[in-house]
């Protein structure tokens, strides 16, 4: 199994090679599926996990987020990155720990966001204090750990493109080793980002948009956030409508194809 060193490093030279898709597994079987398929790196998805625990998005603790870290880490030899959603708290210092106890956890990146549940997003001067503070604990371990700052305007609903690009600005200023808007629509948004800022950034993929595209415009990460679990669990869902409604058994399926991903 490789060390979190290598796992580190191997993640950063991600970054600064070609343009690469990295899928969001929600569990350890996921996990195992998208590392037998050759995928380079593995990232949670806050929302597909909340899912596993039958809960929305943004309704799971710091604690259960570094087990599912653990989960993740130990099933695969990938480097895993992690959705930290807005840090667990809205202090520099409670920003900072979310990124030790993932590093703890056994991640080796991780995204902080600048927008609140109950605060709203943050304003740019505090936004910024907790990127610093981020990336300041991410320099202070003793691997490679690459911090992703998120500027969440466009997936809450105040798609900003001006605000945004600030934000992204201040963000790298402050520390953040990669940018994020998520929920970009347009190539030309993604496109006036990326040629804005000097740091990688990661795009979300989004229905409409193409890998050919989005490379063109200048993302150097693509990830896919919760929709593969989402397709898993809508698929579960087809499924069983049809079991209850007609006693249709013609799409449930043995592990046969999956069952070579879990050996091991």
């Amino acid at each position: 199994m490789a060390t979190q060193q290598a796992k580190g490093e191997a993640f950063q030279a991600l970054h600064e090679g070609k343009p690469f898709l990295i899928p969001n597994p929600w569990d350890a079987g996921s996990a195992k599926i998208l590392a037998g398929l050759g995928f380079k790196a593995l990232a949670t998805t806050s929302a597909g996990f909340a899912f596993t625990l039958g809960r929305l998005d943004g309704s799971v603790t710091l604690d259960e987020v570094a087990d599912h870290i653990r989960a993740l880490d130990e099933a695969t030899p990938l480097p895993v990155s992690t959705d930290l959603e807005n840090g667990y708290g809205a202090s520099p210092e409670e920003a900072a720990l979310a990124i030790t106890r993932a590093a703890e956890a056994g991640a080796v990146g991780g995204s902080i966001e600048d927008w609140d549940a109950e605060l709203g997003f943050y304003e740019i001067e505090h936004a910024t204090e907790r990127v610093a503070a981020a990336a300041e604990a991410a320099r202070a371990l003793d691997f490679p750990f690459t911090f992703t700052a998120r500027a969440e305007n466009f997936v809450r609903d105040n798609p900003d493109l001006d605000d945004t690009i600030a934000r992204l600005r201040a963000y790298q200023e402050a520390g953040a080793d990669v940018l994020y808007a998520p929920r970009l629509e347009s190539v030309d948004d993604v496109r006036a980002i990326c040629e804005a800022v000097s740091k990688p950034v990661n795009v979300l993929a989004y229905p409409g948009l193409s890998w050919d595209s989005l490379v063109e415009a200048g993302a150097q990460r693509i990830s896919v956030g919760g929709r593969l679990a989402f397709a898993a669990a809508e698929a579960m869902l087809d499924v069983a409508e049809r079991l209850r409604d007609s006693g249709d058994f013609g799409e449930l399926r043995g592990p046969t194809r999956i069952e070579p991903f879990l050996e091991g």
